[in-house]
């Protein structure tokens, strides 16, 4: 009967670390080993407007900007959290600006397609920057580093899965006059130092989940909880002189 115990328990435990979200196992094949490395945490500029430094949620609310975050925040990293819902920052930002992110997604191999570490940095609430488990896929327009729906990255520069990585999104907001858009949003973006995204022109004023609204008026950063434990840590934004 004991050897039957500890094997149960052992057995329990393996299962149990199997689906340990933050670990991986040998079943995923990793390209080249820099994609279990890190990628390095960048330090706020002079002049950056601090949105998270792992302290507090002081400058998020819900998305309907009255309610307090409900995500999880341990060792300076926050965790959306399954039903919580998407979450925005107090402050709306218009003309042009670089917002860094640092993120990881959860290993979920039983998942496929959007259903692996699925998240969302959305500009101004309206256009987002795909969050998505791609690793070592051929991107497309709803994969990890798209504007969703609008263009596909340049290369998959996705790390493995549980690996934090690196946004580095430049935002010009659209411009109007008298009521009409003379010029469309368009946005550049850096995934883990590399360029994915080059000037994209996008062409609609808000792309799939994102909070409408009049595109002529300043817009929060949001967040997405499209139901996966994502994390993130150091977001800060540098609005262009």
């Amino acid at each position: 009967m004991r050897c039957l115990s500890v094997a149960f328990v052992l057995c329990c435990s393996l299962a149990i670390a199997a689906d340990d979200p933050w670990k991986l196992d040998d079943k995923l094949k990793i390209a080249k080993p820099e994609d279990t490395k890190d990628a390095e945490t960048v330090a706020a500029p002079k002049g950056a407007i601090i949105l998270f430094d792992g302290k507090d949620f002081s400058q998020w609310l819900k998305k309907d900007g009255k309610s307090e975050v409900k995500w999880t925040l341990k060792d300076g990293v926050m965790e959306g959290v399954k039903g919580h819902g998407d979450i925005i920052t107090k402050d709306k930002f218009d003309g042009a600006f670089k917002l860094h992110v640092e993120f990881r997604v959860p290993y979920e191999p039983a998942g496929a397609g959007q259903g692996r570490g699925n998240s969302g940095v959305y500009v101004q609430g309206r256009y987002e920057v795909q969050i998505l488990d791609s690793y070592g896929l051929k991107p497309g327009k709803n994969d990890c580093g798209a504007i969703y729906e609008v263009s596909a990255p340049k290369t998959n520069e996705c790390k493995a899965p549980t690996v934090w990585q690196t946004y580095d999104i430049e935002f010009t907001a659209p411009k109007f006059v008298d009521g009409k858009k003379t010029e469309p949003a368009k946005m550049t973006v850096h995934h883990n130092g590399v360029k994915i995204q080059d000037g994209v022109e996008i062409p609609v004023d808000n792309t799939r989940a994102g909070m409408g609204g009049n595109p002529s008026t300043p817009g929060p950063i949001l967040l997405q909880d499209h139901g996966h434990p994502v994390q993130f840590r150091n977001i800060w934004l540098v609005p262009s002189k």
